[in-house]
């Protein structure tokens, strides 16, 4: 229960001032003596009470003290409050109190009025009992939980709203006048200080929960005086202290001498210090408690909350909307997770089909690099034979048999007829090469049995009666001497050969040479070498047209494919698009030497070419990721992956090349990928644009419909019921 108190005093902690028309803190004999008498424990009654037993003193107050009484008929507890102190006592402020109770006991949220004593002696009036005492003492533990006391305030509220509907004006609301049933339900109490909305003069309330415009002899009653004075009971019991008091602030009230002069100090402390932050740090208060709390704060009364129904009505759309809250994250979080699932299933849909697409073109690609690959092996190969053919069939012509057997018998001073018969069959093939589009050889070459050049077409000065005999295509052993090292003892060729790759020290470019032996008439020694020269891109490009463009006419024309030669035996280059004269002259030998396939393709190439019988004529290997070596000398062009197929040149130990760049064959399911990619991400930001929308329409609408009130029959008042439990304390 509350302890009784003077109606017109002040109280801040142990602060207890005189009443309003003693403006002085001297204390008369008189005061003095009810002090004493009050501080004296008084262990018997005042008085007997009709139909009750008293129990015990619960409270003492400034007219008299409170008594615990069990009602004899019924065993239920009540709360008795005696007016033992009369001498000095305005008896129309006593009765102020008793008058409210007596108009406010129909409300559930007020505490109830049961019987009223006034013409026994000394007067009494029977109020119910809460056992749990009054809020105050449970404060004394600290902040409560920001749920719990809301439940309180809506509560407070709800009595507010049935008093002020009944022109009534609490003017002293704090947790000491808050009382606790025993399911921890609050009930208002104490309407000593209480005044009619119609009344005019001034009713001062307590310190740090008193509105700085009632801090005033002279102010007119206000329903703001209690929304502020719920604003500090809110805020006390979100942050366990009231707004504004510090030690430093209770000292300066203090220190005043007198009441008129506290009061001042006490508006000039809220209107000059800060606003009130700390219930903002509270775990658990959301933005629009806090608000709440801030409004209900406000040192100007026209910028508060107009009247307790308006507090109620604001915590009320703050629990509509902490009500949407899980609907609007379902709302917000559901489509935000289809959408995401979504885009996450097409992403991985779209990346599937783009790799089995760019597999399926990849293979696509391939084989038909490998066809094309396989057509210039065979047409190199066609090429080679087709010149072995020719040779051989003008070693084994009678004619020129006895002009070489004639040149030799007369120390080769007399060659004409040698050399007639030479160039007459090299301009006939020269010509026929012309007819059909294909380029002549660059040069024709005779060598005797002994290695020296007797015989060359085109002539070139320096060159005729010179050794030759530590070249490849003289003694067919795949390998070249050196010039100026003995070489006795090497025999020409005895059967058709094609020479290995030499570097060509007037073109700078890689040759050729396909050499045949002109045997003697009975079979039994080798008379002479007959040798034509070629460079490897001519032969390259009498064939490499048509495999540029693509493998049949109108088919995959927009693919740009490069053929290249390798030599089997150490996978060097032998021709490329980029070894020009110019580029090959800036090369050493040594330099060229590397300028081969990397060993990551070697080991593909050569497992792969176990798997195809030994890599014999008419197999292919494919390489989807593929690194061209002169990428390492010219990333721009070369750089990157290709698509590459190879195929074996049949026993010349050449390897032909067919490679497109990755990304061009690759480049319409890139398009296509693109073109997914962009319009599932317009989709996607057309469903973020379009949810966002759809949801303010939708909260628009629900902010857009009117609040309505029910009204409490016998309540006198809008109000709405809220629940909760308060937690426990200790009984004060």
């Amino acid at each position: 229960m509350s302890n009784p108190r003077e109606s017109s005093s002040i109280r801040s902690g142990g602060l207890q001032t005189p009443p309003m028309d003693d403006l002085t803190l001297t204390q008369d004999l008189e005061a003095q003596d009810r002090a004493a008498s009050l501080s004296r424990p008084r262990e018997q009654p005042p008085a007997a009470v009709p139909g009750y037993a008293i129990l015990r003193r619960i409270g003492d107050g400034a007219y008299g003290s409170v008594w615990l009484a069990r009602e004899q008929n019924t065993g239920k507890q009540v709360a008795i409050k005696f007016y033992t102190h009369r001498r000095g006592v305005d008896w129309s402020l006593l009765n102020r109190e008793v008058e409210k109770l007596a108009v406010l006991y129909t409300s559930r949220n007020i505490i109830g009025l049961l019987d009223v004593g006034w013409d026994a002696d000394p007067p009494y009036y029977i109020m119910e009992f809460l056992e749990k005492g009054s809020l105050a003492g449970f404060l004394t533990a600290g902040p409560l939980p920001p749920h719990e006391a809301v439940r309180i305030a809506r509560s407070v509220l709800h009595a507010l709203v049935h008093a002020h509907g009944s022109g009534i004006l609490h003017c002293d609301l704090k947790p000491a006048n808050i009382l606790l049933d025993s399911d921890f339900e609050p009930r208002l109490c104490d309407f000593g200080q209480s005044r009619l909305s119609n009344e005019q003069y001034p009713a001062l309330g307590t310190l740090f929960y008193m509105a700085p415009e009632q801090a005033s002899l002279t102010a007119i009653p206000d329903a703001r005086w209690d929304v502020y004075a719920l604003g500090a009971l809110l805020y006390h019991m979100l942050t366990g202290e009231p707004p504004h008091r510090t030690p430093e602030n209770e000292e300066r009230i203090r220190a005043a001498p007198t009441l008129e002069q506290r009061l001042q100090i006490y508006r000039q402390i809220l209107e000059e210090s800060p606003r009130p932050g700390k219930h903002r740090r509270q775990r658990g208060v959301d933005r629009m408690l806090a608000e709440i709390v801030d409004r209900c704060l406000r040192v100007d009364p026209h910028k508060r909350f107009a009247n307790a129904q308006s507090v109620l009505t604001a915590l009320d759309q703050r629990d509509r909307n902490r009500a949407r809250r899980p609907l609007i994250g379902l709302g917000v979080i559901g489509p935000t997770l289809l959408l995401v699932a979504m885009a996450l299933v097409f992403w991985v849909a779209m990346q599937t089909a783009v790799e089995t697409a760019r597999d399926n073109v990849a293979t696509r690609a391939l084989e038909s690099d490998s066809l094309s690959a396989q057509l210039l092996a065979r047409s190199l190969q066609r090429e080679v034979e087709d010149r072995i053919a020719s040779l051989e069939r003008i070693a084994d012509d009678d004619e020129l048999r006895n002009a070489i057997l004639a040149a030799e018998a007369s120390k080769w001073s007399d060659r004409e007829a040698m050399a007639r018969i030479l160039s007459r069959n090299k301009d006939r093939l020269d010509d026929h090469r012309r007819k059909t589009g294909r380029r002549p050889d660059v040069s024709w070459l005779f060598t005797d049995s002994e290695g020296f050049q007797r015989w060359r077409g085109p002539s070139e000065p320096g060159t005729l009666d010179r050794n030759y005999a530590y070249r490849d295509y003289f003694h067919g052993t795949n390998r070249e001497y050196r010039s100026d090292e003995p070489h006795e003892g090497v025999e020409p060729l005895r059967a058709p050969h094609l020479s290995i790759v030499f570097k060509s020290t007037a073109t700078l470019r890689y040759m050729t040479a396909i050499s045949v032996p002109v045997w003697s008439e009975d079979h039994t020694r080798v008379i002479g070498v007959i040798a034509r020269t070629a460079h490897l891109n001519e032969l390259l490009d009498e064939y490499g047209t048509l495999i540029r463009g693509g493998d049949t006419p109108g088919e995959r024309d927009d693919v740009n494919r490069m053929i290249a030669l390798v030599d089997r035996r150490d996978w060097k280059l032998l021709d490329h698009p980029w070894m020009t004269p110019d580029n090959m002259e800036q090369m050493t030998d040594e330099q060229l030497a590397t300028l081969k396939l990397s060993t990551d393709d070697i080991e593909r190439l050569s497992a792969q070419a176990a798997d195809a019988a030994s890599f014999r004529e008419g197999h292919t290997v494919e390489n989807s990721h593929y690194r061209d070596p002169a990428g390492r000398l010219d990333s721009e062009r070369y750089g990157g992956q290709w698509l590459a197929a190879f195929a074996p040149v049949g026993q010349t130990g050449w390897v032909t090349i067919v490679q497109e760049r990755r990304r061009d064959a690759l480049r319409p399911v890139n398009r296509v990928h693109e073109s997914l990619l962009e319009h599932g991400l317009l989709a996607l930001g057309v469903s973020c644009v379009l949810v966002p929308l759809v949801w303010y329409l939708v909260m628009r609408g629900l902010n857009d419909r009117p609040v309505r009130l029910h009204f409490d029959r016998g309540e006198g008042g809008p109000s709405s019921v809220g629940t909760g439990t308060a937690t426990g304390g200790s009984s004060q």
